[in-house]
């Protein structure tokens, strides 16, 4: 843990709190239909334009059923537009490299991982997707995911601003506004300064450069239809294979990059994600692409503060993610800066820390801040492999899914998830004082707290159900390729990560499989809309209550107290949840590394 890291931090909080202002008095006036932007004079008339296409009066709102149901069905139109894509892009244009269609099973996963805004990839994208389903099955979803979740929340802020209101506005005229107005323009500038820096943006076919030394590799052996041949324990059967090339890959990689980030998306144009030298190219790229991560959800907590007319609970909320963050980062980065202790017992030189898995231009610093923001976020790049960390350092990426990635979280997933906590926290604190809880002079009552206890019932119920059945099925052992703790780690995080749309990987697992790939695909679907749903009927529930006045006994949802309740909230409800299966994985792992010995 060096100064340089300790400087890296200073400046991404600094930026981080800086920014948050300009970005929140902006989002005010897009997620206002009648607020007006510096980018009106050029926009306002195609904003119309949609509103005429598509038959939208911009005056009429909506109740949260018909909100929930129009987002429903057009989540639903574009899941099956991009597996239709997928399955027939061998004829479509925009394929120089001639991919073959994708599986049936690949395209359910990568269709409900990008409608989800997921972005889980059981595939490589530059061997096997081609530029048009790159270009229109997933970047359209990266814009259009991203908008879907700013809208809720903007809905569920909507709803708590509110009073003796039936409405929570308009899901088509929040997509439009959001879209055009807030993603697409600085979508378009981060592409550009992206491009600046080295990162490839063509349609050229790929290149082939041949090697000064061959190499030889093991690769998976095939019969005469092209199928892997398996052995007895179910592994593939390994041949040698001389490699005298290689491929390099071209296409489009700058405008999928600036939206994954800036939407919380992820996923990758390349297989080797933002540590391939063409999607992330030099330390600069990779300080802004982790800063754009938590520039919109950074931003939506002084929205929060300016829309219920109380920007010290803005601010409070701000707190209490940044103080989450601020531990995730340190204790990842302290695990990563130590290493690995039987490294040491080795005669290992430790005093660089534990490099396996990282890219020498980002450093373990680099590495550590961008596997904790990303995983704070549901965005799921990812600089380096979370597979190789040390097993506190990969707990922290765990363990901020498991949180609900409320940490900052995706853009509208992480306050709308953070809002969940603070009702819980607020009828708590009802319950030790003896008063009807209330929040912002609405009394919560209890289908709110229902409707709150079944959003973070879902994450729970999902990522343990499914990852016991992998754990005991002979399809979810056949795909891990450790055993031990390591193992089920993997199988966790899969779980952990499809389930809180986050769509990273601990790697090392093989998940394009029909089991993997199907259970991965809904898990994602359950962990968006079953999650969305409870959201829009609690937004719903406190428009139509009527405000109180506050009182000498109303409890403050601003200040250190109360952001010290909502940590406990967080804390003690993902470690009760989530502690003993952590247990069986990184925990008991750390302990089989630090008491082991070494014999030599």
């Amino acid at each position: 843990m060096n100064i340089y890291g300790w400087i890296q931090l200073l400046i991404f909080i600094g930026l981080l709190f800086l920014l948050t202002k300009p970005i929140g008095v902006y989002l005010t006036q897009v997620l206002d239909p009648q607020g007006k932007t510096f980018l009106d004079p050029v926009l306002r008339p195609i904003e119309g334009l949609f509103y005429r296409l598509f038959r939208l009066d911009t005056k009429k709102e909506q109740a949260w059923q018909e909100y929930t149901i129009s987002l429903l069905v057009f989540s639903l139109v574009g899941l099956l537009l991009t597996y239709v894509i997928l399955r027939i892009q061998h004829l479509l244009p925009l394929n120089p490299q001639g991919f073959g269609p994708v599986s049936e099973h690949l395209a359910f996963n990568t269709a409900a991982s990008f409608t989800t805004n997921t972005n889980w990839q059981s595939y490589g994208g530059e061997s096997t997707l081609s530029y048009l389903s790159q270009m229109v099955s997933l970047v359209i979803h990266n814009f259009t995911s991203a908008a879907v979740g700013i809208a809720v929340a903007a809905a569920f802020v909507r709803g708590i601003a509110r009073h003796s209101a039936r409405t929570i506005g308009n899901f088509w005229i929040d997509l439009v506004r959001v879209n055009l107005y807030l993603l697409l323009p600085i979508s378009l500038v981060y592409a550009l300064f992206l491009v600046s820096q080295g990162m490839i943006q063509n349609f050229k076919p790929y290149d082939t450069a041949q090697l000064l030394e061959t190499a030889v590799i093991q690769v998976p052996t095939k019969d005469a239809a092209g199928q892997e041949i398996i052995d007895t324990q179910g592994k593939p059967v390994m041949e040698e294979h001389k490699v005298a090339t290689q491929t390099i890959a071209q296409g489009p990689a700058a405008s999928q990059v600036a939206i994954k980030m800036l939407g919380t998306n992820g996923g990758g144009f390349f297989n080797a994600n933002a540590s391939h030298p063409f999607e992330n190219p030099t330390p600069l790229s990779n300080f802004l692409q982790i800063l754009s991560i938590f520039l919109i959800p950074s931003g939506l907590t002084y929205y929060l503060g300016r829309m219920v007319k109380n920007q010290r609970h803005g601010w409070t909320v701000w707190g209490v993610m940044l103080a989450l963050f601020v531990a995730g980062v340190l204790t990842c980065w302290w695990s990563e800066a130590a290493g690995n202790p039987r490294m040491h017992a080795l005669g290992v030189d430790a005093a660089g820390g534990n490099m396996e898995g990282k890219e020498g231009r980002f450093g373990i610093f680099g590495s550590a801040l961008f596997a904790t923001v990303t995983t704070d976020a549901s965005c799921g790049a990812v600089n380096a492999m979370h597979d190789s960390f040390t097993p506190l350092g990969g707990l922290i990426p765990l363990f901020n899914i498991q949180l609900g990635e409320v940490v900052f979280g995706g853009v509208g997933a992480g306050l709308y998830g953070m809002l969940v906590f603070v009702i819980l926290t607020v009828f708590l604190a009802g319950l030790m004082v003896g008063r009807t809880p209330e929040y912002l002079g609405k009394k919560i009552e209890a289908y709110d707290v229902k409707a709150s206890v079944l959003y973070v019932m879902v994450p729970v119920f999902s990522v343990l159900g499914f990852t016991a059945w992998a754990a005991v099925s002979e399809w979810g052992l056949a795909g891990l390729n450790n055993a031990g703790p390591h193992g089920f780690s993997e199988i966790l995080y899969a779980f952990s990560s499809a389930v809180g749309n986050n769509g990273s990987a601990f790697a090392g697992l093989s998940t394009n499989t029909y089991w993997y790939n199907t259970t991965l695909g809904i898990a994602m679907l359950l962990g968006r809309f079953f999650m969305i749903v409870p959201v829009l009927a609690l937004a719903g529930s406190l428009a139509q209550k009527k405000q109180v006045a506050l009182s000498g006994g109303t409890f403050p949802v601003s200040g250190v107290l109360f952001a010290l309740l909502v940590l406990g909230t967080i804390l003690i409800v993902g470690a009760l949840t989530f502690l003993p299966v952590l247990a069986l994985g990184p925990i008991v792992e750390h302990f089989l590394m630090a008491g082991s010995q070494i014999l030599y």
